[in-house]
């Protein structure tokens, strides 16, 4: 029996760098924890920006921690065609030519000429769980999910390994909602 693997809904988010999170929340500015996120060391803070784009504004978008080296804006397709931002579907972290952005926090705004993705469908697993399921980082895999009235099969999951990540899949709104994910949802690899 093929191994069942939990399904997140990764929601609109923000990553800041240090230098962005004190531009936006003021000097010494530090990020408030309000809950652990599945990614070991991940969480979500309690600070929330303002994402601008040319045609409306995401109001008190979350910003996770802890601080990353580039500033990362991840939204689903729909939040940014209805925000008028052509954001290319992207593996977390790879930004270079991407969207931009402004945003704005309680102290100041920045103006993001790039860094902002559509994050591309993905699965977070150790390498314990990787060798079991027969994957390998960097792999692309289709994965089935058995939700009421919904089924549904994603391709183009990538495959992320590492000793630091809890298994895990993510997926953002626009995916969970066609694949009317409520609860707990869980799914297979499909080779």
């Amino acid at each position: 029996m093929a191994k069942k693997i939990l399904v997140e809904t990764s929601a609109r988010h923000v990553h800041l760098s240090d230098a962005d999170l004190e531009t936006l929340f003021g000097k010494g500015a530090v990020l408030h924890k309000k809950k652990d996120l599945s990614q070991p060391g991940q969480f979500a803070s309690e600070e929330r920006v303002d994402v601008v784009g040319p045609k409306k504004t995401l109001a008190r978008v979350s910003v996770l921690g802890p601080t990353r080296k580039q500033t990362q804006v991840e939204l689903a397709m729909t939040d940014a065609r209805s925000i008028g931002i052509d954001a290319p579907i992207r593996e977390s972290g790879d930004l270079e030519g991407s969207a931009g952005c402004k945003l704005v926090g309680p102290a100041g705004e920045i103006e993001l000429s790039e860094g902002v993705i559509i994050a591309k469908r993905h699965i977070h697993t150790t390498p314990e769980d990787a060798a079991e399921m027969g994957v390998t980082n960097g792999e692309i895999v289709s994965i089935k999910l058995d939700t009421a009235e919904r089924a549904l099969t994603f391709g183009d999951v990538v495959v992320r390994v590492s000793p630091n990540y809890a298994t895990v899949v993510h997926i953002d709104t626009d995916e969970s909602n066609a694949a009317n994910c409520k609860g707990e949802v869980y799914c297979e690899i499909v080779k």
